[in-house]
């Protein structure tokens, strides 16, 4: 048996018709006849499970919900992202690409979670975080987004990646720490934005990879070569 329709109401998005869906059942906290937000195709939402679309949230694409997912809002799923378990997005949150988010994990105000990204456990993803690229993070410790900072005044977000590093997204950069301690260097030399973003950097190793990574990090750093 469904669980939901598309009704006639559609919305166009990059040449795409959305439409809303309509509950034909109660089922978790939907009531029968409950209006949603909006899907492209049924693929792109379970018929079975307590997964919903609501609000004026959208999917599209090849993009996935399931399990017990919720999606509102103002909330995007596109591409070829996936959504389940007990994982929320919301807000304005933005997740595509190939990215997961799964488990108890949300993303939600104006995140983006992209690429071949992992979003799962415990983890709350917020704020303006852009977490993407091959990131991993599981539970809060493994981001952290600092702002505003730096000439641009604005968020840089490090996660953990799937190496176990620490990725940085920062305006139009994405790289490894060690990649964006060089860009730091070579643009602002050691005047007081490098010294905001090289401190950023520092609190997210301690952050991201503990206490003792961090000590031998900088052990390392004070050898004579």
């Amino acid at each position: 048996m469904k669980k939901y329709e598309l009704t006639a109401e559609f919305i166009e998005k990059l040449g795409k018709k959305l439409f809303r869906i309509k509950a034909l059942i109660s089922f978790g906290s939907v009531e029968a006849g409950e209006l949603g937000g909006y899907v492209e195709k049924e693929d792109n939402l379970a018929q079975d499970g307590d997964a919903w679309v609501c609000g004026n949230a959208e999917v599209y694409g090849d993009a996935r919900v399931y399990g017990n997912a919720r999606v509102y809002g103002n909330a995007w799923v596109c591409g070829n992202a996936e959504v389940y378990g007990d994982a929320r997005v919301c807000g304005n949150a933005e997740v595509y690409g190939d990215a997961r988010v799964c488990g108890n994990a949300w993303v939600c105000d104006d995140a983006w979670v992209c690429g071949n990204a992992w979003v799962y456990g415990n983890a709350r993803v917020y704020g303006n975080a852009r977490v993407c690229d091959n990131a991993r993070v599981c539970g809060n410790a493994d981001y952290l987004l600092i702002g505003r900072i730096g000439s641009r005044f604005s968020f840089t977000t490090f996660f953990k990646n799937k190496d176990k590093g620490i990725t940085v997204s920062c305006g139009c950069f994405l790289g490894t720490i060690a990649e964006f301690r060089a860009k730091v260097t070579g643009k602002h030399g050691n005047n007081k934005h490098a010294k905001m973003y090289n401190l950023a950097a520092e609190m997210a190793e301690l952050q991201i990879l503990g206490e003792e990574h961090f000590d031998k990090l900088n052990t390392n750093k004070s050898e004579p070569f």
